[in-house]
């Protein structure tokens, strides 16, 4: 079978030779190295690759060349292999056409001119394309069918999680010829949609989280009944302490009640983590950052309900909602929180149905042309706004305050202003949904009174932040928020608090019970940001080291 290829397509023959060679250097035993001179010639050299059934690992392109630039090379050359990795090679002044070769192509990287040394600048760049390459592979996706209602919400929340957990599928709706043919190829009716059918031929009746899970190949089910670390939550803080904890070389368990990722995860484009100059998706970010867990060896578990906390002796207990248990040396809790509920007539019959809590990337398609309202003034409501922008013809900010710049960071504001399709409401709240089967119509009300009905098909919630902390009732200390107190926060007047076993204060990520430890944005006091999630994650993993080796 022949070498997978490396494809590099610039105009200047002195650049293509350095690219190759250095390429070849590298990647010569495992990849067959090619090089174009146009975009012309490297559509040509992929349709004879595709012909003759070869794979393209990864794809680095010219921003500037002649007739064909870089990017709309790289739309074509989509088309032909999908699942290669592409990069963008630029100077710097284009680091802009970059930029939008992220939002159009989906580029994974780019790389400045000149990259020497390429061990520093070029190779890893490199072995990240073909890492990723490798995961997905050049094969065809084995998807599964959904068939559903376009406005119920049942409906929604099989596609969620399916897009969520990078499950791929395909959406037939209900009442089309090709649903139909599928209802009654899988032996189901109308009245048992949602109906999920796997690639195997698996079909699903109003499925449950797990159930799909279970079906599409997500872990479900621990491996062991005990684990040096059980990390509750899969944001980036959860995320975080499964790759510390698993590559310091902790049995590591991560478990999570709906998809890894989080809020963050949702998140169309997030520009001000560390590391990422260009700016990375939530879903990218998450995705990553997985397999870097799992690649440590840490086990993620999905569609998993966690009900239950308790210390017995030196162990701590999970319990799951179906009841069953797994206990730990230590855990990590890092369950996140959810957007608070809008409090407005209509809003709740209409939830899935026209109204969304977070930004629910599956449903912008059907944004196109119409006009969106995003209710919300921090960043996770301008990065909806900015991704949505895309879309649909009109976006809309409602924001309570008198400003965006109390709660939204400066880079996003100025996004913002230069997007002509985004408009931004202060001083306004919604104050009633209206609609039959979807929503149909908002009345927003403003700081002087005055109510305003305006029409309005899609509305996303991002209010607030309710910590997901209530089924830990009394076993740990918590404010009157709901958020879990840790370390110095515990103290009273110098006093450890109440039940306190050890002769030590707590740690400064420690819950008010020795070996549990809290990290993100369900801790007290904490900083909402994504940076600072990953940073407690990390942390609270050294402080586990500490619990076990002073016990």
């Amino acid at each position: 079978m022949s070498l997978p290829i490396l494809l590099t397509v610039d105009d200047d023959p002195a650049v293509s030779r350095s690219v190759a060679r250095d390429l070849r250097r590298r990647y010569g035993q495992d990849y067959r190295v090619v090089r174009a001179g146009s975009g012309a010639d490297a559509l040509d050299a992929l349709r004879e690759i595709k012909l003759r059934g070869d794979a393209v690992a990864a794809i680095l392109a010219d921003y500037r060349m002649p007739n064909m630039d870089g990017i709309t090379f790289l739309e074509q050359a989509m088309d032909l292999f999908p699942h290669a990795r592409r990069a963008l090679l630029t100077a710097y002044a284009d680091t802009d056409a970059a930029i939008q070769a992220i939002n159009v192509v989906d580029v994974d990287h780019y790389l400045l001119k000149p990259w020497d040394p390429p061990e520093e600048k070029l190779y890893p760049v490199v072995d990240a394309l073909v890492e990723a390459w490798r995961v997905a592979g050049d094969r065809p996706v084995a998807e599964t069918k959904v068939v559903g209602h376009r406005w119920s919400q049942p409906s929604y929340q099989v596609r969620d999680f399916l897009a969520r957990n990078s499950v791929p599928y395909r959406w037939y709706s209900a009442g089309e010829p090709e649903a139909q043919r599928l209802l009654e190829a899988a032996d189901a009716t109308a009245a048992d949609i949602p109906v999920l059918v796997t690639p195997d031929g698996t079909v699903l009746r109003k499925p449950s989280g797990e159930e799909i899970a279970d079906a599409v190949g997500l872990s479900t089910r621990p491996a062991e009944a005990f684990y040096d670390l059980v990390v509750v939550g899969g944001g980036p803080a959860g995320l975080g302490a499964a790759v510390y904890g698993a590559s310091e070389g902790l049995r590591t368990v991560l478990v999570e009640r709906k998809a890894t990722g989080g809020q963050a995860g949702q998140s169309s484009r997030i520009e001000n983590y560390l590391g990422f100059p260009d700016g990375v998706s939530g879903a990218q970010l998450t995705d990553r950052a997985r397999r870097q867990a799992q690649k440590f060896g840490a086990e993620v578990l999905t569609a998993r309900d966690v009900v239950g906390l308790q210390a017995r002796g030196s162990a701590r207990v999970i319990t799951f909602g179906d009841g069953t248990e797994i206990a730990s040396h230590a855990v990590v809790l890092a369950s996140g929180v959810s957007y608070r509920a809008l409090e407005a007539e209509g809003v709740a019959e209409l939830t899935g149905r026209g109204v969304y809590y977070g930004s629910a990337s599956t449903e912008a398609p059907e944004c196109e042309n119409r006009h969106v309202y995003i209710v919300g003034g921090a960043n996770s409501a301008g990065q909806a706004a900015v991704f949505f922008s895309r879309y649909a013809r009109d976006v809309t900010l409602v924001v309570r305050g008198e400003s965006l710049q109390a709660s939204m960071s400066h880079y996003l504001i100025e996004q913002l202003e230069a997007i002509g399709n985004v408009h931004v409401r202060t001083h306004t709240t919604v104050t009633r949904a209206h609609g039959e089967e979807h929503l149909e119509q908002l009345t927003l009300c403003d700081g002087r009174g005055h109510f305003e009905t305006v029409p309005a098909s899609h509305l996303f919630v991002f209010i607030g932040a309710a910590p997901r902390t209530d089924w830990l009732g009394d076993t740990v200390v918590r404010d009157e928020h709901g958020f879990v107190r840790t370390g110095p926060d515990l103290l009273v007047d110098g006093r450890r608090p109440p039940g306190w076993p050890l002769e030590r204060d707590p740690y400064h990520l420690e819950s008010s019970i020795p070996g549990v430890f809290v990290a993100g944005d369900v801790r007290s006091q904490s900083v909402k940001r994504v940076a600072s999630a990953v940073g407690e994650g990390a942390m609270a993993v050294t402080l586990v080291h500490r619990y076990l080796e002073a016990r």
